[in-house]
This record gives structure tokens, C-alpha cells and sequence, in this order.
């Protein structure tokens, strides 16, 4: 987990470590890495979760998507297309609905095919209410498992991956900040 270079102190790395424990189970296979990230993001958990929650529209958040097509009703089994834009070793991916929680604030997906080199990946991000700054903030934690492609080694892949992810999470709070402060929530008095 890399809590420390996204400013937790000692509460919120132990906080994480506690979610991650209860929400982030993967198993991990001999050919696997796994991981997490975590982030803070200024702005409540329903806010960020409207962005999170919409396994239909990615893009909303994710720099790297710019299109997808998603087929059914938004639920556990639901797959979607996802185009990647250029410069990545990817140009499509197809994804399943594993997990969406609206109550935990929870969300998972796996990867069933596309063209690039994710085989078995299977991610789980959750939301977690946090005070920041005295107003309402959100801990966001992304974990994934996926296999190592040959040629690489498990530090390689898991390094591609975490930069991926850290990449997302940014934007990610960069959209949500932006949408906070236009609807800008009180101080809380503690």
C-alpha cells in the first residue's frame, strides 16, 4: 500500500490498512502481483461516488478511456467495451460488473478480454467518509490483482499498474474537488 506519499499520518494509514483488510481480498495466484492505492480527495463520499459509481461512463474520470460502451442494465454481470485512447499498450478492454455497493460504497470489476496485456485483472476501488480540513473528504483505496505477462517481473507490472491507477485517482480528485467547490459544502465544527 502506498499510504505515505499521499500525506496520511499514523490515524489514516492505520484506517486504510483496516479497510483494506475487510474490502480488499484477491487472491493472488504464483504468476500474480497485487497492490493498492490510496488517495484523499476533497470533497463527500456521495459526490465522489457519483463519478465512481457509474460503471457506464469511466470516461467521466478516467483520462485514459475515450469511449465506452456499456451493454444492459447497470448491475452485478453488466459488461462494458472500453476504448483506450493512444499511448498506452492497449486499445481496448472488455469488463464486467463484479461488485457495486451503494451502500458500502464499493466497487469491483474484472477484465474478460480486449487487446492489451491485463489478463485476470480484477480490481476493487471503496469510498470511505474522512474529515479533511474540517470539512467532508473521502479515503478512496484502489487494490487489483493481475497477472504477470511474460517478459515482465512482478515489480514491473505491479509499477505499470499503481501508475495507471495513481493516474486515474488524480483525475479522479481533480473532478470531484472541482465539482465540490462549485456546491461548496460547510466546515464541520468537531
Amino acid at each position: 500500500m502506498n499510504g505515505n506519499s499521499n500525506g496520511f499520518g499514523s490515524a489514516g494509514a492505520v484506517a486504510a490498512t483496516e479497510f483494506l483488510r475487510r474490502r480488499h481480498r484477491h487472491e493472488t495466484g504464483e504468476n500474480q502481483c497485487s497492490s493498492a492505492v490510496v488517495k484523499r480527495i476533497n470533497a463527500p463520499v456521495p459526490l465522489v461516488w457519483s463519478l465512481v459509481r457509474r460503471f457506464d461512463q469511466p470516461q467521466k474520470y478516467k483520462p485514459f478511456v475515450s469511449r465506452c460502451v456499456a451493454q444492459g442494465s447497470l448491475e452485478i454481470g453488466s459488461l462494458r467495451e472500453v476504448d483506450v485512447k493512444s499511448g498506452l499498450p492497449a486499445t481496448t478492454s472488455t469488463e464486467r460488473l463484479e461488485l457495486l455497493d451503494d451502500d458500502e460504497h464499493i466497487l469491483s470489476i474484472r477484465i474478460i478480454g480486449g487487446d492489451h496485456r491485463l489478463k485476470n485483472y480484477s480490481s476493487i476501488i471503496s469510498l470511505h467518509p474522512e474529515i479533511i480540513d474540517g470539512r467532508p473528504g473521502t479515503l478512496v483505496i484502489e487494490s487489483f490483482v493481475v497477472d504477470v505477462p511474460e517478459g515482465n517481473t512482478k515489480d514491473e507490472t505491479c509499477y505499470f499498474v499503481e501508475a495507471l491507477i495513481k493516474c486515474n485517482l488524480k483525475s479522479l480528485a481533480d473532478v470531484s474537488e472541482g465539482l465540490a467547490v462549485q456546491d461548496r459544502t460547510e466546515p464541520i465544527d468537531l
